[in-house]
């Protein structure tokens, strides 16, 4: 399988779910080309360093609480959240403490990480996944290079995002078990 395969998959998931994910499918696309890549670097192990703005750190917290969850049956992702490498992430300002963080981080992860950022592209907490061409976005009110892109007044944006990472965490299973084939 190729990635217009996963983008079949992807497609035969979303018809499943129904009406609840029938606004993903127009764009499935948009989804699986970064989602395919995220995954790739995922798959060749490389730590997952998770980063909401502020309005969505309930997010954060379910992501890190489901992801590894007792119930699954697949090995466990190893994945982080950047206030838990630097608790002062939130009130960096200037591209300076950027590099200090990321040289942190580069060192920690031997640059075996890639950034995983939702939320409003406008914001700060931003800025060191912008840096990195392997970032992986789910980012609000902006196109951004391996970005699926959402809008933030959306009414229905908190429940999209939690059918987002449903539809996230069934791809990586089948990533991972070989189900289908995310390489480029």
């Amino acid at each position: 399988m190729n990635s217009s395969d996963f983008a079949q998959w992807s497609l035969d998931v979303i018809r499943e779910e129904g009406a609840s994910l029938s606004w993903l499918e127009e764009q499935r696309f948009d989804w699986t080309n970064p989602l395919s890549l995220a995954l790739e670097q995922i798959l060749n192990s490389k730590t997952v360093i998770l980063i909401t703005d502020e309005k969505r750190k309930w997010f954060e917290s379910y992501i890190l609480t489901s992801i590894n969850t007792l119930k699954l049956d697949r090995p466990l992702l190893p994945i982080v959240s950047i206030d838990s490498l630097y608790q002062h992430y939130s009130y960096i300002n200037g591209g300076e403490m950027i590099d200090v963080v990321e040289d942190m981080i580069s060192l920690s992860y031997k640059d075996d990480y890639i950034f995983w950022y939702v939320g409003k592209g406008d914001d700060k907490r931003a800025d060191i996944a912008k840096r990195q061409d392997s970032s992986y976005f789910w980012i609000f009110d902006e196109e951004f290079h391996n970005g699926f892109t959402l809008k933030s007044h959306d009414k229905m944006l908190d429940i999209k995002l939690l059918q987002l990472y449903k539809l996230f965490d069934a791809s990586l299973s089948a990533a991972m078990f070989g189900e289908v084939d995310v390489s480029s």
